[in-house]
């Protein structure tokens, strides 16, 4: 397996206890990186990493975290937005204000606020990479997936909006879209909306989620160094743009 130098660099992942971003924890510290978790139930200390109990949709819990893990492990190099929810699969009539509202406090609010509480630190040491996981709804839109769809927009136009606010700066800001990739939030939906996703992927099959953690810890490693704003497909070929 290549890995990347990620030696002497902080990382902290959001989501970071299960799925694509337990996958890039791993990456990361296999690379070398110091890895600090941040998740609703990051799981117990077992010596992999800092670990951060802490909820995305409240801003002072990421600013809080973040100077944390600045304290506990040093500077942060790399911020990994995985954190997410898939909502319940409903048609739009059916969707409800509280529903819309969550979906939209935890994949789209939540990965701003973390933007913002890393960047200072980040801009001030003119080095960053960040790297928000968005996904193909967000490009394509899914049906029954109205407020999953929307809020992954969100995170890919946010990504394009804040990697040219800090263009320049040495900060790199990017944004993955995978397809369905295997992971607890398949349990979320309805075996309808899972065979929708798989039946218009060119290359027939889920994901796995150390398929995406090998483009994110790329993405996260000083190694990347002419791309931000972008969006980097991981669909197995549904789209190519």
């Amino acid at each position: 397996m290549n890995e990347f130098d990620l030696r002497g660099r902080v990382a902290l992942i959001t989501g970071g206890a299960s799925g694509i971003g337990a996958a890039t924890a791993a990456r990361l510290a296999a690379s070398g990186a110091q890895v600090a978790i941040l998740d609703l139930d990051p799981g117990l200390d077992n010596g992999d990493g800092l670990r951060i109990r802490a909820d995305v949709t409240r801003s002072a819990e990421l600013e809080a975290a973040v100077a944390l893990v600045e304290r506990e492990l040093g500077p942060l190099d790399a911020l990994v937005c995985c954190a997410g929810i898939s909502g319940e699969s409903l048609r739009t009539v059916d969707v409800s204000d509280a529903e819309w509202e969550q979906v939209f406090a935890v994949n789209s609010s939540g990965v701003f606020f973390a933007n913002r509480a890393a960047l200072p630190g980040m801009l001030a040491r003119g080095y960053g990479r960040i790297v928000n996981v968005a996904s193909i709804a967000g490009k394509e839109g899914n049906p029954m997936a109205a407020a999953y769809s929307a809020s992954k927009a969100a995170v890919i136009a946010m990504t394009k909006a804040i990697g040219k606010d800090v263009a320049g700066t040495g900060v790199l800001v990017n944004s993955v879209a995978p397809a369905v990739i295997d992971t607890p939030m398949l349990g979320d939906m309805t075996q309808e909306h899972v065979d929708y996703m798989v039946t218009r992927i060119p290359l027939g099959r889920v994901g796995k989620p150390e398929e995406v953690a090998h483009l994110i810890t790329f993405l996260a490693s000083e190694e990347m160094a002419f791309a931000t704003g972008a969006c980097f497909d991981l669909s197995g070929g549904r789209a190519v743009y």
